[in-house]
């Protein structure tokens, strides 16, 4: 919490000081628009870990925080162009990934070494620029990405475009990424010096896994009351797209015994991902709007899933709002899951993880906001505080809880 408090206290200092130095300019400066810090805890209980076969603990704690600086200016035509910085930093501690080291010793019993995958750390720096032009009702821009974590590299980037037409009350966008990966292959040690089932990597090699992704969406007022956007998220993937140190067990052998068939989890080199949604918001009043979402998603793996999202945001003053709100998720499960030991030799592709199992979940939250003008809790720069809490059941046994804090200074 020290930590969090010495943080805000800094962006305070910099955005006085931002300000101080852009308030005298022009407005063709480059000047600081906002700038947005976000902390989360999450923490999560299960009991079918995917690097144990899809038996064994599943918990998990992740604290993480970003922090974005938006800048903007105006050209000699009222454009508007506006620069966005993000960094992005998290801590977890998993104790499922620290059972990649962990291998049954006949002699002396269960044999544990502290595996590199405990705790890490994932650092995650991003930019982007838009440009918006106010003659012509259109957007341009685009962004990079970065992400590391110990065993895992990304590098993204993107570009948008969207059009207002029909006097603002309708908006066309469409946004293309493109994201270049490289796992760090990491086997369970039993696995390290043995026959790994065709398994075509080896411990510490570099495997390839890119994502290609095209986001349409039309958004259309209805009428004063009501608004409408039909959303599409066109995705292909390709490369290592099994986890390497998620281990499948057999079931030709004896269930008991110290040698029973183990490989590393095993998918296909490419999928094809295609959601569709639609999200209607109705103001019912000044003081609530219903928020409603539906996504229906198949992919090439035989995963078929459907979402349903309720928020009913309520305005209790011009200042603060309470939202809760609910989602349920089902999915089908692909056809290359089966549990613990149920899998045979004979299968091409094989998987324990309960993440593409059939399963119901269900997740309830609050959101609480408070917007001031002239500063949140006598704080001048502080425009928005926002604070959530999550939480989630899944039919399987997995539960978690989300706690985050958002606050936008201008």
């Amino acid at each position: 919490m020290k930590k969090v408090v010495l943080t805000v206290a800094t962006l305070l200092l910099m955005l006085s000081g931002a300000k101080a130095q852009t308030d005298s300019t022009k407005y063709r400066k480059l000047k600081v628009d906002e700038i947005n810090f976000v902390s989360s805890y999450y923490s999560q209980t299960g009991d079918h870990s995917a690097v144990t076969g899809g038996v064994g603990t599943e918990k998990l704690t992740d604290f993480g925080n970003s922090i974005d600086l938006h800048l903007i200016r105006y050209d000699k035509r009222l454009n508007k162009h506006s620069l966005s910085f993000e960094l992005g930093i998290d801590t977890y501690s998993s104790a499922s990934s620290d059972n990649i080291d962990k291998v049954k010793n006949p002699a002396s019993g269960d044999m544990h070494i502290t595996s590199a995958s405990r705790s890490d750390a994932r650092f995650s720096p991003a930019a982007s620029y838009l440009f918006e032009n106010v003659e012509k009702k259109y957007s341009l821009g685009g962004g990079l990405s970065f992400s590391q974590e110990f065993d895992y590299t990304s590098l993204g980037g993107n570009v948008l475009f969207a059009k207002l037409l029909n006097k603002g009350n309708t908006e066309l966008s469409a946004k293309a990424s493109v994201f270049l990966d490289h796992w760090k292959i990491i086997l369970p040690v039993e696995l390290r010096d043995q026959e790994n089932n065709g398994f075509k990597y080896k411990q510490g090699d570099s495997a390839p896994r890119n994502s290609y992704n095209l986001a349409l969406s039309w958004s259309q007022v209805i009428n004063k009351e009501l608004q409408m956007a039909l959303l599409a998220d066109i995705g292909y993937q390709t490369g290592q797209l099994g986890t390497a140190y998620q281990r499948v067990y057999f079931k030709d052998g004896d269930a008991n015994a110290d040698n029973d068939p183990v490989f590393s989890e095993k998918m296909p080199d490419h999928r094809f991902k295609l959601p569709v949604g639609l999200r209607l918001n109705y103001f019912m009043s000044d003081h609530f709007i219903l928020r409603s979402f539906y996504r229906y998603y198949h992919d090439s793996w035989g995963l078929n899933a459907h979402t349903v999202e309720l928020e009913l945001p309520y305005k209790v003053t011009p200042f603060l709002s309470i939202a809760p709100f609910y989602r349920f998720y089902s999915q089908n499960g692909v056809k290359y899951f089966k549990p613990y030991g149920e899998h045979l030799l004979t299968d091409e592709y094989y998987t324990s993880d309960y993440d593409l199992s059939k399963f119901n979940s269900n997740m309830f939250g609050v959101n609480f906001r408070l917007v001031s003008g002239t500063g949140v809790l006598g704080i001048k720069p502080l425009n928005t505080l926002e604070l959530r809490y999550n939480y989630y059941d899944r039919n399987d046994g997995l539960k978690s809880h989300l706690v985050t804090l958002a606050l936008k200074f201008k």
